[in-house]
């Protein structure tokens, strides 16, 4: 017997209001099926069970907000017989105060957005359920009344704000920067595309994560987690690649086991991402998985980008705009586009030397881009 918990999908996540299920008790389950819908201030995500058997008892009601760890169902294994349904001792219940009181899933998604508590309001439904509409009506009565959009946003940006603090606080940041000569891997990128039809063309953005992932193959320390006081070094290589949202902040889902595939499927993989991220609906696994970071503000117009880590990871890798530059080569002074790349890194995961060796290895495999 196991038992599925509400996931942390990030180090600003805290809690998450259950949808629905998509799986019904009794139903077979395996490890990477998506058996529930989860709100967070990223957006709906779904979440993934990570264990094979066979669904037993539902904890939580759709419609119900919960803390990080709690348990939502019970995962049998195969022939065990069905569990009585109660979570382990130490695991967080929801409040018992909203699971007493009678509202619908959306009423209560509503008063969540609008930071209604609903255990204040009278319901006009059947039995004196709350319904959406008495949500509305005491948010209309609020003198701090706020669209639902904007407090979205705004909790968002709260729950960004204190995974960065937590970052500067905890976490001694070093900071690298160096510039890369990008002439090689952009003449090389026009070369490819040219034979390429439209829909399939690479951005360099997918040179850059390839780049990356090679070079924390070479240096794992900048690959993985600083938990329990120690550093620990991830098997697996998954680049979190940093995306504006609509609603405003950032997500970084994972692009998993990036060192092992080819330009084409990164490409696939990061389109496929940013369109699910901007619509909400992202995998638990994709925001839980990332191992390091990768954040591009060139299409801002930022020439140099200093990032804040993301807890507990231990580096990240910032690049800028691409930028007319110069090189030297046999006594001359030649043209050459290039890009700056920062490293903000975990001092207690590694140091200043390892981090140069780091960007110098970025660069020199952005040198030969046909071999990525």
């Amino acid at each position: 017997m196991a038992e599925f918990r509400m996931p942390s999908l990030g180090a600003d996540m805290t809690a998450g209001t259950l949808i629905r299920w998509l799986k019904e008790p009794g139903e077979k389950v395996e490890r990477g099926d998506i058996i529930a819908e989860v709100d967070t201030d990223k957006g709906v995500i779904e979440i993934e069970v990570f264990t094979d058997g066979v669904l037993g008892r539902q904890l939580v009601e759709p419609g119900t907000k919960v803390p990080v760890g709690t348990s939502l169902a019970i995962i049998n294994g195969e022939g065990e017989a069905p569990s009585a349904g109660t979570a382990s001792s130490g695991v967080k219940k929801e409040p018992e105060e909203r699971t007493r009181v009678l509202a619908s899933p959306s009423a209560r998604k509503l008063a969540d957005k609008l930071g209604i508590d609903i255990v204040d309001l009278e319901g006009s439904g059947p039995g004196g359920r709350i319904q959406r509409e008495d949500v509305e009506r005491a948010a209309a009565r609020s003198p701090e009344k706020e669209t639902a959009e904007t407090t979205s946003e705004d909790r968002f940006r709260r729950a960004i704000a204190a995974a960065m603090e937590r970052s500067k606080r905890e976490i001694p940041h070093y900071y690298l920067s160096t510039t890369v000569p990008f002439e090689n891997a952009l003449s090389w990128l026009e070369r490819e595309n040219s034979a390429r039809p439209v829909r399939e063309r690479l951005l360099h953005n997918v040179l850059l994560v390839k780049a990356v992932a090679l070079a924390v193959k070479e240096l794992p320390e900048f690959n993985g987690f600083w938990t329990g006081g120690r550093l620990e070094i991830s098997e697996r290589i998954n680049i979190g690649f940093a995306i504006s949202m609509r609603q405003g902040g950032l997500a970084a889902p994972a692009i998993h086991d990036a060192e092992t595939k080819s330009l084409s499927e990164l490409m696939e993989e990061l389109r496929d991402l940013v369109a699910r991220a901007r619509s909400g609906t992202l995998r638990s696994s994709e925001l839980s998985d990332p191992t390091i970071t990768l954040t591009n503000l060139g299409d801002q117009g930022v020439e140099t980008a200093f990032g804040i880590i993301y807890p507990p990871q231990v580096a990240l890798v910032a690049f800028g705009r691409i930028f007319e530059g110069v090189s030297f080569e046999d006594g001359m002074v030649r043209p050459c586009r290039s890009i700056n790349a920062t490293l903000s890194a975990d001092h207690r995961a590694s140091d200043g030397h390892r981090g140069g060796l780091f960007l110098a290895a970025i660069s020199r495999l952005l040198q030969t881009p046909e071999d990525l």
